[in-house]
């Protein structure tokens, strides 16, 4: 767990840093309700059974962004352009 990091903020400067991906910031603003899972991961969608028919978990594709104090953040983007989680590399 790792309470010093503001996901609102880090969601918030990612969507600066990539404006013209309307998908990624789509899955930004629609992400609600997360939890750490470890000190490095943050995820909003549960990944029991991923990728498996009926889970919630679909991977699509991972996007990395570089952020100016933590580091290299991946985004774990789902179908449907939603957003499954952020891991924080440097802190794993």
């Amino acid at each position: 767990m790792n309470k010093d990091i503001n996901i609102q903020e880090v969601i918030d400067l990612i969507k600066t840093k990539i404006p013209e991906n309307l998908n990624l910031n789509k899955a930004l603003e629609n992400a609600k309700n997360g939890d750490w899972e470890s000190k490095a991961y943050y995820k909003f969608i549960d990944a029991t059974n991923a990728n498996k028919p009926g889970a919630e978990w679909q991977f699509k594709e991972n996007i990395i962004v570089e952020h100016p104090t933590l580091g290299t953040i991946v985004l774990d983007i789902l179908t449907e352009d939603r957003l499954g989680g952020i891991e924080f590399v440097e802190l794993t």
